[in-house]
């Protein structure tokens, strides 16, 4: 079902890097966003240059087979951050919709008051959020162990965007599949998870979506059985290389 998009004319993509910058700064300052996270997102835009600020095409078969995993588990979560709740409420809530995953917010910069904000938000976007008491249940030494019993530390799959190193390394190594949204395919979450997704997340999540509603149960098992991460990642490789050596001509 893959079909290459069509490119981005450039006057679109320079106004939605600038309303993205505008909307992490916007949430930083009520707390949704931390600085750290203006730095990682400033470290994918320069990745998302190196690819063309475009999904690929083998960046749309990750999202496919991204959506195949998510509709053939049997407990399915969306891991969400404060980046990718301030960037992708609604897309997240469509996802959900789509997929029947389970959602739960996960901060490895964890007050109450972000749980918080980041859960509201998330709510008037109309996503249906997983609640109870978090504990640390998974093998870290920070925040991002914390979570909830029902939610990622029950999953056989997790959906983690703009995820960090530890914990994509601490899920697989609890037996979870481990699908993540990276546009550094050199970084260790991109190399360590079960299947990365180098494209940017605004993206890659209605790219997840729509292959969603379309996949057949076939379709979804030829995916899942033939998914080579190294393949996504040389992939993406060598689309950067190409466009660096083109770049002056």
């Amino acid at each position: 079902m893959s079909e290459k998009r069509g490119t981005i004319p450039p006057d679109h993509l320079r106004y939605h890097s600038l309303m993205t910058r505008e909307r992490l700064a916007e949430c930083m300052q009520q707390g949704i966003v931390v600085p750290e996270g203006l730095a990682a997102h400033g470290r994918a835009e320069a990745f998302d240059y190196l690819i063309g600020e475009r999904t690929t095409e083998s960046a749309l078969l990750a999202e496919e087979t991204a959506a195949a995993m998510l509709l053939m588990a049997d407990h399915p979560v969306i891991s969400v951050n404060g980046n990718t709740a301030a960037l992708a409420a609604g897309a997240i809530r469509d996802l959900q919709e789509a997929s029947g995953a389970f959602v739960e917010v996960n901060l490895f910069h964890r007050t109450e008051y972000r749980m918080n904000a980041i859960g509201r938000l998330l709510e008037e976007r109309g996503v249906r959020l997983l609640t109870g008491e978090a504990a640390p249940l998974l093998p870290l030494s920070h925040d991002r162990a914390w979570c909830l019993r029902e939610g990622i530390y029950a999953a056989d799959v997790v959906l983690v965007p703009l995820e960090d190193g530890d914990r994509c390394a601490a899920l697989c190594s609890m037996g979870k599949r481990v699908i993540t949204i990276d546009l550094n395919p050199l970084s260790r979450t991109a190399q360590t998870a079960t299947l990365t997704i180098i494209d940017e997340l605004t993206r890659a999540l209605p790219g997840i979506t729509e292959a969603c509603r379309d996949l057949t149960r076939d379709e979804c098992t030829s995916l899942i059985s033939s998914l080579d991460n190294r393949y996504f990642l040389r992939s993406a490789l060598e689309e950067i290389g190409e466009r660096i050596r083109d770049a002056l001509d």
